[in-house]
Protein backbone atom coordinates (compact mmCIF):
# COMPACT_ATOMS: atom_id res chain seq x y z
CA UNK A 1 0.00 0.00 0.00
CA UNK A 2 2.91 2.31 0.64
CA UNK A 3 4.09 1.99 -2.97
CA UNK A 4 0.65 2.93 -4.26
CA UNK A 5 0.53 5.96 -1.98
CA UNK A 6 3.95 7.07 -3.24
CA UNK A 7 2.73 6.93 -6.84
CA UNK A 8 -0.40 8.94 -6.03
CA UNK A 9 1.53 11.54 -4.01
CA UNK A 10 4.18 11.86 -6.72
CA UNK A 11 1.50 12.46 -9.31
CA UNK A 12 0.02 15.23 -7.16
CA UNK A 13 3.43 16.88 -6.83
CA UNK A 14 4.28 16.49 -10.53
CA UNK A 15 3.09 20.02 -11.27
CA UNK A 16 4.58 21.65 -8.19
CA UNK A 17 8.17 20.46 -8.27
CA UNK A 18 9.30 22.13 -11.51
CA UNK A 19 8.01 25.44 -10.17
CA UNK A 20 9.80 24.89 -6.88
CA UNK A 21 13.05 24.26 -8.71
CA UNK A 22 12.65 27.52 -10.54
CA UNK A 23 13.19 26.29 -14.08
CA UNK A 24 16.02 27.45 -16.30
CA UNK A 25 17.63 30.92 -15.95
CA UNK A 26 16.19 31.95 -19.31
CA UNK A 27 12.68 31.15 -18.15
CA UNK A 28 13.18 32.93 -14.81
CA UNK A 29 14.27 36.15 -16.49
CA UNK A 30 11.89 36.04 -19.46
CA UNK A 31 8.22 35.54 -18.50
CA UNK A 32 7.11 35.20 -22.13
CA UNK A 33 9.56 32.36 -22.73
CA UNK A 34 8.45 30.67 -19.54
CA UNK A 35 4.80 30.85 -20.59
CA UNK A 36 5.69 29.13 -23.86
CA UNK A 37 7.89 26.27 -22.78
CA UNK A 38 6.96 25.67 -19.14
CA UNK A 39 3.70 23.74 -19.72
CA UNK A 40 5.40 21.50 -22.30
CA UNK A 41 8.41 20.79 -20.11
CA UNK A 42 6.12 20.18 -17.15
CA UNK A 43 4.13 17.63 -19.13
CA UNK A 44 7.27 15.85 -20.29
CA UNK A 45 8.73 15.87 -16.78
CA UNK A 46 5.61 14.22 -15.30
CA UNK A 47 5.24 11.59 -18.05
CA UNK A 48 7.41 9.00 -16.24
CA UNK A 49 5.16 9.31 -13.19
CA UNK A 50 2.08 8.73 -15.36
CA UNK A 51 3.72 5.68 -16.91
CA UNK A 52 4.64 4.41 -13.45
CA UNK A 53 1.07 4.91 -12.29
CA UNK A 54 -0.26 2.95 -15.28
CA UNK A 55 2.19 0.12 -14.55
CA UNK A 56 1.22 -0.01 -10.87
CA UNK A 57 -2.48 -0.02 -11.76
CA UNK A 58 -2.01 -2.90 -14.19
CA UNK A 59 0.04 -4.93 -11.71
CA UNK A 60 -2.62 -4.35 -9.06
CA UNK A 61 -5.31 -5.42 -11.51
CA UNK A 62 -3.52 -8.72 -12.09
CA UNK A 63 -3.42 -9.47 -8.35
CA UNK A 64 -6.32 -11.70 -7.20
CA UNK A 65 -6.14 -10.12 -3.73
CA UNK A 66 -7.21 -6.78 -5.22
CA UNK A 67 -10.71 -8.01 -6.04
CA UNK A 68 -12.51 -7.68 -2.75
CA UNK A 69 -16.24 -7.00 -2.55
CA UNK A 70 -15.94 -3.21 -2.76
CA UNK A 71 -13.61 -3.33 -5.76
CA UNK A 72 -15.88 -5.77 -7.57
CA UNK A 73 -18.86 -3.51 -6.99
CA UNK A 74 -17.07 -0.46 -8.39
CA UNK A 75 -15.86 -2.44 -11.43
CA UNK A 76 -19.35 -3.88 -12.00
CA UNK A 77 -20.91 -0.40 -11.90
CA UNK A 78 -18.29 0.82 -14.35
CA UNK A 79 -19.00 -2.03 -16.78
CA UNK A 80 -22.76 -1.51 -16.47
CA UNK A 81 -22.50 2.24 -17.07
CA UNK A 82 -19.91 2.05 -19.85
CA UNK A 83 -21.08 -1.01 -21.80
CA UNK A 84 -24.23 -2.81 -20.77
CA UNK A 85 -26.43 0.27 -20.36
CA UNK A 86 -25.54 1.60 -23.81
CA UNK A 87 -25.16 -1.69 -25.66
CA UNK A 88 -28.43 -1.43 -27.69
CA UNK A 89 -27.74 2.12 -28.84
CA UNK A 90 -24.11 1.45 -29.63
CA UNK A 91 -24.99 -1.73 -31.53
CA UNK A 92 -27.57 0.18 -33.57
CA UNK A 93 -25.03 2.88 -34.40
CA UNK A 94 -22.44 0.25 -35.38
CA UNK A 95 -25.02 -1.57 -37.51
CA UNK A 96 -25.82 1.66 -39.37
CA UNK A 97 -22.14 2.46 -39.87
CA UNK A 98 -21.39 -1.11 -40.95
CA UNK A 99 -24.24 -1.23 -43.46
CA UNK A 100 -23.18 2.04 -45.08
CA UNK A 101 -19.51 1.07 -45.24
CA UNK A 102 -20.25 -2.43 -46.55
CA UNK A 103 -22.39 -1.03 -49.37
CA UNK A 104 -19.73 1.55 -50.28
CA UNK A 105 -16.92 -1.03 -50.36
CA UNK A 106 -18.99 -3.62 -52.22
CA UNK A 107 -20.17 -1.13 -54.86
CA UNK A 108 -16.70 0.34 -55.32
CA UNK A 109 -15.12 -3.08 -55.66
CA UNK A 110 -17.77 -4.07 -58.21
CA UNK A 111 -17.23 -0.90 -60.26
CA UNK A 112 -13.49 -1.57 -60.49
CA UNK A 113 -13.87 -5.28 -61.21
CA UNK A 114 -12.57 -6.32 -57.78
CA UNK A 115 -15.67 -7.94 -56.29
CA UNK A 116 -13.57 -10.82 -55.01
CA UNK A 117 -11.77 -8.44 -52.64
CA UNK A 118 -14.91 -6.83 -51.20
CA UNK A 119 -15.11 -9.16 -48.21
CA UNK A 120 -11.38 -8.90 -47.52
CA UNK A 121 -11.43 -5.10 -47.62
CA UNK A 122 -14.59 -4.84 -45.51
CA UNK A 123 -13.25 -7.04 -42.74
CA UNK A 124 -9.92 -5.25 -42.58
CA UNK A 125 -11.32 -1.71 -42.63
CA UNK A 126 -14.48 -2.22 -40.61
CA UNK A 127 -13.81 -5.04 -38.17
CA UNK A 128 -10.09 -4.65 -37.56
CA UNK A 129 -9.82 -0.85 -37.52
CA UNK A 130 -13.03 1.17 -37.31
CA UNK A 131 -15.12 -0.73 -34.77
CA UNK A 132 -12.36 -1.02 -32.10
CA UNK A 133 -11.55 2.67 -32.46
CA UNK A 134 -15.25 3.57 -32.45
CA UNK A 135 -15.81 1.53 -29.28
CA UNK A 136 -12.86 3.21 -27.54
CA UNK A 137 -14.05 6.69 -28.55
CA UNK A 138 -17.57 5.89 -27.39
CA UNK A 139 -16.45 4.70 -23.96
CA UNK A 140 -14.02 7.62 -23.73
CA UNK A 141 -16.76 10.18 -24.32
CA UNK A 142 -19.26 8.43 -22.05
CA UNK A 143 -17.02 7.19 -19.22
CA UNK A 144 -13.58 8.76 -19.61
CA UNK A 145 -14.82 12.26 -18.83
CA UNK A 146 -16.95 10.93 -15.94
CA UNK A 147 -13.97 9.09 -14.44
CA UNK A 148 -11.83 12.19 -14.86
CA UNK A 149 -14.41 14.34 -13.06
CA UNK A 150 -14.94 11.84 -10.21
CA UNK A 151 -11.25 11.35 -9.48
CA UNK A 152 -10.49 15.07 -9.82
CA UNK A 153 -13.19 15.96 -7.29
CA UNK A 154 -12.09 13.19 -4.93
CA UNK A 155 -8.52 14.46 -5.21
CA UNK A 156 -9.51 18.09 -4.61
CA UNK A 157 -11.72 17.24 -1.62
CA UNK A 158 -9.07 14.95 -0.13
CA UNK A 159 -11.23 11.83 -0.29
CA UNK A 160 -8.32 9.66 -1.45
CA UNK A 161 -6.23 10.67 1.55
CA UNK A 162 -9.20 10.03 3.84
CA UNK A 163 -9.45 6.49 2.47
CA UNK A 164 -5.74 5.97 3.09
CA UNK A 165 -6.04 7.24 6.68
CA UNK A 166 -8.92 4.81 7.16
CA UNK A 167 -6.63 1.94 6.21
CA UNK A 168 -7.96 1.48 2.68
CA UNK A 169 -5.84 1.59 -0.46
CA UNK A 170 -7.23 4.28 -2.83
CA UNK A 171 -5.63 2.62 -5.82
CA UNK A 172 -7.23 -0.73 -5.05
CA UNK A 173 -10.67 0.48 -4.00
CA UNK A 174 -11.32 3.50 -6.25
CA UNK A 175 -8.88 3.68 -9.16
CA UNK A 176 -8.07 0.12 -10.22
CA UNK A 177 -11.74 -1.02 -10.50
CA UNK A 178 -12.44 1.87 -12.87
CA UNK A 179 -9.46 0.89 -15.05
CA UNK A 180 -10.60 -2.74 -15.16
CA UNK A 181 -14.22 -1.78 -15.81
CA UNK A 182 -13.31 0.53 -18.67
CA UNK A 183 -11.02 -2.06 -20.27
CA UNK A 184 -13.71 -4.76 -20.06
CA UNK A 185 -16.33 -2.34 -21.41
CA UNK A 186 -14.26 -1.46 -24.48
CA UNK A 187 -13.42 -5.10 -25.18
CA UNK A 188 -17.05 -6.17 -24.69
CA UNK A 189 -18.43 -3.55 -27.06
CA UNK A 190 -15.70 -4.31 -29.58
CA UNK A 191 -16.15 -8.10 -29.49
CA UNK A 192 -19.93 -8.11 -29.76
CA UNK A 193 -20.09 -5.53 -32.52
CA UNK A 194 -17.24 -7.06 -34.52
CA UNK A 195 -19.18 -10.33 -34.55
CA UNK A 196 -22.36 -8.48 -35.52
CA UNK A 197 -20.51 -6.63 -38.29
CA UNK A 198 -19.25 -9.95 -39.70
CA UNK A 199 -22.82 -11.22 -39.76
CA UNK A 200 -24.03 -8.10 -41.55
CA UNK A 201 -21.17 -8.43 -44.03
CA UNK A 202 -22.18 -11.96 -44.92
CA UNK A 203 -25.83 -11.03 -45.43
CA UNK A 204 -24.89 -7.97 -47.53
CA UNK A 205 -22.52 -9.84 -49.82
CA UNK A 206 -24.06 -13.32 -49.99
CA UNK A 207 -27.68 -12.82 -48.92
CA UNK A 208 -29.57 -15.33 -46.85
CA UNK A 209 -28.27 -18.31 -48.82
CA UNK A 210 -25.74 -20.58 -47.07
CA UNK A 211 -23.98 -21.14 -50.39
CA UNK A 212 -21.29 -18.53 -49.70
CA UNK A 213 -20.50 -19.75 -46.20
CA UNK A 214 -17.46 -21.79 -47.24
CA UNK A 215 -15.87 -18.88 -49.10
CA UNK A 216 -16.77 -16.49 -46.29
CA UNK A 217 -15.12 -18.68 -43.66
CA UNK A 218 -12.03 -19.20 -45.83
CA UNK A 219 -11.45 -15.49 -46.41
CA UNK A 220 -12.27 -14.59 -42.81
CA UNK A 221 -9.76 -17.18 -41.62
CA UNK A 222 -7.09 -15.59 -43.78
CA UNK A 223 -7.87 -12.09 -42.51
CA UNK A 224 -8.01 -13.13 -38.85
CA UNK A 225 -4.76 -15.02 -38.70
CA UNK A 226 -2.96 -15.59 -35.38
CA UNK A 227 -0.82 -12.47 -35.67
CA UNK A 228 -3.74 -10.26 -36.69
CA UNK A 229 -5.99 -11.64 -33.94
CA UNK A 230 -3.35 -11.07 -31.26
CA UNK A 231 -2.77 -7.53 -32.53
CA UNK A 232 -6.51 -6.84 -32.41
CA UNK A 233 -6.78 -8.06 -28.81
CA UNK A 234 -3.72 -6.06 -27.71
CA UNK A 235 -4.93 -2.92 -29.43
CA UNK A 236 -8.38 -3.20 -27.89
CA UNK A 237 -6.85 -3.81 -24.46
CA UNK A 238 -4.63 -0.74 -24.81
CA UNK A 239 -7.64 1.28 -25.87
CA UNK A 240 -9.59 0.14 -22.82
CA UNK A 241 -6.78 0.80 -20.34
CA UNK A 242 -6.03 4.21 -21.84
CA UNK A 243 -9.67 5.28 -21.54
CA UNK A 244 -9.33 5.18 -17.74
CA UNK A 245 -5.61 5.62 -16.99
CA UNK A 246 -5.04 8.85 -18.92
CA UNK A 247 -8.02 10.75 -17.44
CA UNK A 248 -7.13 9.49 -13.94
CA UNK A 249 -3.54 10.67 -14.19
CA UNK A 250 -4.71 14.07 -15.42
CA UNK A 251 -7.12 14.27 -12.47
CA UNK A 252 -4.48 13.33 -9.87
CA UNK A 253 -2.06 15.92 -11.25
CA UNK A 254 -4.58 18.75 -10.83
CA UNK A 255 -3.93 21.36 -8.12
CA UNK A 256 -6.46 21.31 -5.31
CA UNK A 257 -8.51 24.21 -6.58
CA UNK A 258 -12.18 23.47 -7.33
CA UNK A 259 -12.32 25.79 -10.32
CA UNK A 260 -9.56 23.78 -12.01
CA UNK A 261 -11.62 20.57 -12.11
CA UNK A 262 -13.08 21.36 -15.59
CA UNK A 263 -9.56 22.13 -16.81
CA UNK A 264 -8.43 18.70 -15.63
CA UNK A 265 -11.30 17.05 -17.50
CA UNK A 266 -10.50 18.91 -20.71
CA UNK A 267 -6.79 18.19 -20.40
CA UNK A 268 -7.39 14.51 -19.76
CA UNK A 269 -9.78 14.12 -22.69
CA UNK A 270 -7.43 15.87 -25.11
CA UNK A 271 -4.56 13.62 -24.05
CA UNK A 272 -6.82 10.58 -24.32
CA UNK A 273 -7.88 11.37 -27.88
CA UNK A 274 -4.27 11.89 -28.90
CA UNK A 275 -3.27 8.61 -27.26
CA UNK A 276 -6.03 6.66 -29.04
CA UNK A 277 -4.99 8.06 -32.40
CA UNK A 278 -1.33 7.25 -31.68
CA UNK A 279 -2.16 3.67 -30.66
CA UNK A 280 -4.18 3.18 -33.83
CA UNK A 281 -1.39 4.67 -35.93
CA UNK A 282 1.29 2.50 -34.36
CA UNK A 283 -0.69 -0.71 -34.94
CA UNK A 284 -1.45 0.31 -38.52
CA UNK A 285 2.23 0.96 -39.17
CA UNK A 286 3.28 -2.36 -37.63
CA UNK A 287 0.61 -4.37 -39.42
CA UNK A 288 0.97 -2.94 -42.90
CA UNK A 289 4.67 -2.11 -42.96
Amino acid sequence: MGGHADIVSSLRSARRQPAERGGSPAARYHPRMQSLWYPRMQSLWSFPRRAAFAAVALVTALSPAAYDRAARQVAARQIYFSAWQVLPGFTLACALLSTILIRIVAQTAHDYGMSGYALHLTERVLVLELIPLFAALFVAVRSGSAINTEIALMHIRGDLEALQRAGKDPLRHEIMPRVIGSAIAVMLLCLLNCAFALLLTYFALYGLSPGGLAQFLRITGKVFGPQTSIALVLKTLLFGVSVAVIPITAALATPRVPRLAPVAVLRGMVRLMIALVLIEGVFLALQYS
